[in-house]
This record gives C-alpha cells, structure tokens and sequence, in this order.
C-alpha cells in the first residue's frame, strides 16, 4: 500500500524526568523538532534525508514546536504534550510512517530526545479522529474537492497556529497580506505537487482579495544569536471583491493545503502552521453592536 502524498503525523510525547532546574529549557522548540524529523527521515531513507537537508530552497516537510502547556516553563512528566511533522512527498511520508512502525525511530514507546531532555512517544496519530491536527491527503484530493468540486465561495478564511511572518521587499513582514499567504502557498505547491497551478494565482491575489475580518495578535519568539523573530497568531478573512470562479478554487484549494505545509517562513522549525476553516455566518445588527 502506498503512502499518501500529503501526511500530518502528530506524535504524543510525556517527558521522561524534569529537568534540572537550573538548566534553561529553549524558549521555541522548532529546531528541535526540526532536527527529529531528519533523524526520523535518515533512519528509513537516508539518501531523503541527505537530500531533505542539503537541498537550498523549500523543503517537503515541516514542523511545530512543542504543544501544550509548560507549567512554569518546565515539562511536567504528568502531563502529556504534543509534537507535530508533516510530509509533503510520498516519499517523505513514507518515511514517516516507517518511522512509526515497531522498531522506528518515533514508534510508540520508543524515548526520544528534544533539545538533549528525554520523552517518550506514547502515540502517534495520523488520522483526524485520533487528533484534530493529524490526517492525509493527496494534491489530487484537494484539487478536486476545492478547484472541481462546486462553486467556491467568496471568503477564505484561516488560522494560524503558530508565528507566521514573510519575507517581502527585503523586510520582515508579520502581517498576513493576501498576496503573502497565498504566494508562499503557491510557491510550496508547485514545487511539490505533480500538477502546477499558474503564477498568475498570486497575482489575482493580490489585486482581488481584501483582507474582511481579522482577529490577530503578534508572538516575538526568540531565535539564534539573541535575536527575535516577530510573527503574528490567531484569525484573518479574506472576500474576494472580483469573482472568478477558476481563480477563488485555486486560492480554496491553497488554503486547505496550508494545513499541511504551513504557510511563510521557517516552517520547518515551528512558523507559520497554519489551518483552513469555515467562515463565520454573518452577524445581526444587533449582534455586531455589541
């Protein structure tokens, strides 16, 4: 049986001891995350993971931090917490799943470590029953739920999980610009996915969407050599004020790959994660005034 092309793998981990306390814990755990993946992708297929690490550019996996509460910044060995790789490949996803057979590297009961502290993989999820942020799919799933598959609607609507911040201009940028978010969604699927859509996507993007709600807030989380990476968190609509039908599927079938991919900068290392969601059924009159 083949693996999927698009995989979410959510790993639930509870730390083996609590660490010194005069040790400090990294205040963001994507690296760390970013760095199991790869040893999880050497163990199965280590040509992938040469290749997966070597490679300039995108890379067809990503990664979260740590999820779940830290009780005073420090993992609670009675609490279980949350770790999230996703493939964007077969081949990646392949990789992922031998990872979680008997004897993988990420196999239940197997320890790990995060940043030198010792877990243990307690599950590991793959389907949306097991976990909300787990599941599969394929480009050709997506293109035909969301591009060939009835009348796509005006508003799109996301959230985001995780900082998420771009590159534009030469600067930084955290707000989530229609033309951002679904440039750096289209970028990651044409480098991937068998059937490339038109560049001209972004560009329908960024002269017919407007940003129509939003509830965001920005999350500074700290980086190498002292530094900060400034990124935003939370939800934003976006209404396309000229309708295209062929167009808005693309930019539906975009958005619902962000939940795979990611969306933005270093998503390998815990940014920009990222879910597409229902709009929010227009409010009264009453309802917005208050």
């Amino acid at each position: 049986m083949s693996a999927p092309e698009l995989l979410s793998l959510v790993l639930a981990l509870r730390p083996l001891s609590a660490p010194p306390a005069e040790r400090p814990l990294p205040a963001w755990w994507g690296g760390a995350a970013h760095r199991l993946a790869l040893a999880a992708l050497q163990q199965a297929d280590p040509a992938l993971a040469a290749q997966t690490h070597d490679q300039p550019g995108l890379r067809p996996l990503s990664a979260s931090s740590l999820l779940g509460r830290m009780p005073q910044r420090r993992p609670d060995p009675a609490v279980a917490y949350a770790l999230r790789l996703t493939g964007l490949t077969e081949r990646v996803s392949a990789a992922l799943l031998q990872s979680i057979q008997p004897g993988g590297l990420l196999a239940p009961g197997q320890p790990v470590e995060l940043d030198y502290l010792p877990f243990q993989v307690e599950a590991a999820h793959t389907a949306p029953e097991e976990h909300p942020w787990a599941g599969s799919a394929s480009y050709q799933a997506l293109t035909g739920q969301h591009l060939l598959g009835g009348e796509p609607g005006r508003k799109i609507r996301l959230r985001f999980s995780s900082p998420t911040g771009f590159h534009s201009a030469e600067k930084h940028q955290p707000f989530p610009l229609p033309e951002l978010v679904f440039g750096s969604l289209l970028e990651r699927w044409n480098s991937f996915a068998p059937l490339a859509f038109p560049a001209e996507a972004r560009r329908y993007a960024l002269e017919c969407l407007a940003v129509s709600h939003y509830r965001l807030r920005t999350r500074s989380t700290p980086v190498k050599e002292g530094g900060l990476r400034v990124g935003c968190i939370g939800e934003v609509t976006y209404t396309a004020l000229t309708y295209d039908r062929y167009w808005l599927g693309i930019l539906h079938t975009l958005a619902a790959y962000a939940f795979y991919s990611g969306v933005g900068i270093s998503t390998g290392m815990g940014f920009g994660q990222a879910v597409r969601i229902e709009p929010e059924a227009p409010r009264s009159e009453e309802e917005s005034a208050e």
